[in-house]
């Protein structure tokens, strides 16, 4: 009788998601469980003190960061406005945070210059003026000033570009590096007769990396990291873990130059190869056998 009792109460327990009601369901995702961000709500750790007079090495470093190669695609996509699975893209959460006045920003890489967010997103979106050419039924010709507004399209974003600060502290006898800023970059194009003739590039605004508030910005969103989707790291861990490629384009000088200004072509990965061969090889040296 134990034995019959036994096998029915594990009858009961392999049945009981099927006899209980359906609970949740799919979420507007499309899910098949009703799905809560991990990291909703997440605030970034403190960043370790460092004493001025712990710093016995330090250099400033530039950089690039090229969503066009393939391992940096996970900050281009998605490029949707809601992303996918409400998911969104780099370019998107920080834009959000300036319209909805979450974070400061400024004009230079030292912010020294702040910039009104409210007076930023009314510039970039300001509307442009087209003049349309209509054609009416008597096959006469009229013309039409429109304004049609701008929007934010974080598909125009191509580049997102670094402030680092490496450096040697006494306290962990460890080579060390922090993002100080970041910025966005987008294409400038120029239309001439009918055609788009690629101008330069612009920085939008620059943001503090060190800033509590954009710390913590970063760690509440997710990046489309397409290891697991069911444990997405934020942009944060993005960072942080440095899951990115790059490439130099400045080192701190005393003509407060770019590489770019002065080498170009081969001489000039050569250089920001040799930048990058100097920061490992500091680490390296800082150990005798």
């Amino acid at each position: 009788m134990k034995r019959v009792y036994i096998y029915i109460h594990f009858l009961f327990l392999a049945l009981a998601p099927e006899l209980l009601p359906a609970q949740g369901g799919q979420d507007v995702y499309g899910n098949y469980y009703t799905r809560k961000s991990l990291i909703e709500g997440q605030e970034a750790e403190a960043l370790v003190f460092v004493r001025e007079s712990d710093v016995v090495w330090e250099d400033r470093i530039w950089r690039t960061i090229d969503l066009r190669e393939k391992f940096n695609q996970l900050f281009y996509y998605p490029t949707e406005r809601e992303g996918s699975m409400g998911r969104k893209n780099l370019a998107y959460v920080l834009w959000d945070a300036v319209v909805n006045n979450e974070i400061q920003i400024y004009e230079d890489d030292e912010f020294k210059i702040p910039i009104e967010n409210e007076v930023f997103v009314e510039r970039y979106t300001r509307a442009d003026t087209i003049v349309l050419e209509i054609v009416d039924e008597n096959e006469e010709y009229e013309y039409e000033t429109i304004l049609v507004p701008k929007e934010f399209n974080s598909e125009e974003i191509y580049q997102y570009r670094l402030k680092e600060a490496w450096f040697i502290s006494k306290q962990t006898t460890e080579q060390e590096v922090r993002i100080l800023g970041l910025t966005m970059v987008k294409d400038l194009f120029k239309e001439h007769d009918g055609e788009r003739d690629y101008v330069g590039t612009v920085e939008l605004f620059w943001i503090p990396m060190q800033s509590r508030s954009v710390r913590n910005l970063l760690a509440r969103h997710e990046a489309y990291f397409e290891d697991n989707i069911a444990n997405l790291p934020s942009w944060l861990a993005i960072f942080k873990q440095r899951r990115f490629n790059s490439f130099i384009t400045r080192e701190t000088n005393r003509f407060n130059r770019t590489i770019g200004s002065y080498l170009t072509g081969i001489d000039a990965i050569m250089e920001a190869e040799d930048i990058e061969n100097k920061l490992l090889d500091i680490s390296i040296d800082m150990w005798e056998y």
